[in-house]
């Protein structure tokens, strides 16, 4: 496994935490944002997840900016 591969797989990732929906998928199992940061928690793993999913979502344009670029190598490269 190369350092490509291991950047495209953190790639895929991002990809996957940038798209969750707060209102679907976050909120109604405990991982929205107001929760965390009402409760003091923001210290914890969990608190550190969430901040994670945010901080991805918050920086969806230079995500999408780096998966064209990754999409532009695999058709160079083969």
């Amino acid at each position: 496994m190369g350092l490509w591969t291991l950047f495209e797989g953190l790639m895929l990732l991002a990809n996957a935490l940038a798209i969750l929906n707060e209102d679907r998928f976050l909120g109604p199992r405990g991982w929205s944002f107001s929760e965390v940061s009402a409760g003091g928690r923001s210290k914890s793993l969990k608190g550190r997840l969430i901040g994670l999913i945010y901080a991805i979502q918050y920086l969806r344009v230079p995500l999408i900016i780096l998966n064209l670029i990754i999409v532009v190598v695999k058709l160079v490269s083969g």
